[in-house]
């Protein structure tokens, strides 16, 4: 007599029906499974190890063409810099003596100190992130194969992958979410498989990654007792306990330990939801809505999940993180751009392939087809394509001429430096931002690119050309003044 087979192990029909003509991306996943696709672990971790190759060619590379930036890779750095020697993380570019846990509350980063005080440099960083972020590939690819077989494990694990909120992520800078992203894929797979216990325990990090993850967590433990609920056989009370632990921790670090550390005794990030002022009842749903760059952020979001998505509960994760940002007065949490949705990215593949289980093989085609779509479109768009470009890897005769400028400067030395420059010489200088007023008798030396576009962000370009005034008239030395490029030195 045959053994039983189990549902988790029965091939799925999504896996076992001949595909119809569908997109390339869509057609590479559909082909004949090879060997090393039917082994789910040996597939998911091979993927990953490429995106992580991927993602430390673009970063590095990234780097090494002076595109880095003091905000934030400069920051993240100096903070780690000081994890690495026992210190408190106090950032210089932030402020003098600014204390970094008054402006974010991300203590996991200090796990890189030891990292870093082996490698002491930016790059440390960035292969880091690059690393975690591929990291989330894993579990979503096992999850994909158990529900539908390997040709749709592995879209979905390239789908994730090369999905556009983490593709820009990884190779901007290093942010503190490169820790949210793979904690999120594997919680949400957890939630996804009807593991609880699973869930709650890759949750409970998020909560020292990000102040506002403490709603996500909260929103995860809502889940939890729901599921519960639906399921009767077990208690809602651990998931309701999670969500109150959530929103705790939130409280507790936005209105306590943030403040504490802050130099103006505050959360900075207040005035980015209030508007400057008091905000209105009636104005918060209109601003989730507008202007409709935030729509845009919306259907892309949906679109990843194949539409088909949007059945599912798991995208319920997405709310806390796309609630702050829709509501800020923030342009930059708004669009498609920068890192903020890195953290979306593993929700909403996941809720993917849970609808794969609870709809018919056109329908599940049909949402594998639209997110394989969107990969194909946002691929270009965003900087993996980098990797086969030629004038990337090219050194132009500008970053010669910069690298030379910054070969002046000894190390050890007191620095203050426009954004792109500051983040070449954190490793092995005291860096801060030329455009801010320097204490006591300044620094050493002062180092501007002012044909570097992000100049205007942290610093307005009439800040830094204001400064740059000031230090002439203290008598600081011109040694280099050619092309944009400025150094001074102080006498």
């Amino acid at each position: 007599m045959p053994a039983p087979v189990s549902p988790a192990s029965r091939p799925s029909p999504l896996s076992l029906a001949s595909p119809p003509a569908q997109p390339a991306v869509l057609a590479l996943a559909v082909r004949r499974a090879t060997p090393l696709a039917r082994r789910p672990a040996v597939l998911a971790w091979a993927l990953a190890a490429g995106f992580a190759a991927l993602y430390a060619c673009v970063g590095v590379n990234r780097h090494r063409r002076g595109l880095s930036k003091a905000y934030d890779l400069g920051i993240f750095e100096q903070a780690i810099r000081a994890y690495a020697h026992g210190q408190a993380p106090i950032v210089p570019l932030k402020g003098p003596g600014y204390h970094l846990l008054g402006d974010h509350f991300h203590p996991l980063i200090a796990v890189l100190a030891p990292a870093y005080r082996a490698f002491p440099s930016p790059l440390t960083l960035v292969v880091v992130q690059a690393l975690l972020m591929a990291l989330a590939v894993v579990p979503l690819t096992r999850w994909a194969h158990e529900v539908a077989g390997p040709r749709v494990a592995l879209l979905v694990g390239c789908a994730t992958g090369a999905s556009w909120g983490i593709v820009r992520a990884a190779a901007d800078d290093f942010h503190e979410i490169a820790f949210a992203v793979p904690l999120l894929a594997f919680a949400v797979t957890a939630l996804g498989r009807r593991r609880p216990l699973a869930a709650a325990l890759w949750s409970l990090p998020l909560l020292l990654v990000k102040e506002d993850l403490g709603l996500t967590v909260a929103a995860v433990g809502a889940l939890i007792a729901w599921q519960a609920r639906r399921e009767r056989h077990r208690s809602p009370l651990p998931g309701l306990a999670l969500a109150v632990l959530g929103l705790a921790a939130t409280a507790l670090t936005v209105l306590v330990v943030l403040p504490a550390f802050n130099p103006e005794g505050g959360f900075d990030y207040w005035r980015q939801l209030d508007g400057g002022g008091q905000p209105s009842l009636w104005a918060l749903p209109l601003r989730l809505g507008w202007p409709p760059v935030k729509w845009l952020l919306l259907f892309l979001l949906a679109a990843t999940a194949g539409f088909a998505g949007l059945r599912s509960p798991l995208l319920l994760l997405c709310v806390p993180t796309l609630a702050w940002r829709l509501l800020s007065d923030n342009s930059h949490y708004w669009g498609v751009s920068y890192h903020y949705s890195a953290v979306l990215m593993p929700i909403a593949l996941a809720a993917l392939v849970d609808v794969l289980r609870r709809v018919d093989v056109r329908r599940a085609r049909r949402a594998l087809a639209v997110s394989a779509l969107v990969t194909a479109v946002t691929l270009p768009l965003y900087p993996l394509h980098e990797v086969v470009m030629p004038e990337a890897w090219r050194t132009s005769p500008r970053l010669t001429e910069t690298r030379a400028l910054l070969g002046r400067i000894p190390d050890d030395a007191t620095v203050a430096a426009s954004n792109r420059l500051a983040t070449q010489l954190t490793a092995r200088a005291e860096v801060t931002l030329a455009c801010r007023a320097p204490v006591g008798p300044g620094p050493q030396w002062v180092a501007v690119d002012l044909r570097d576009p992000s100049v205007r962000s942290p610093c307005a370009t009439a800040d830094t050309a204001r400064m740059l005034g000031v230090y002439r008239e203290r008598g600081y030395r011109p040694l280099i003044e050619q092309d944009g490029l400025l150094l001074l030195q102080r006498p």
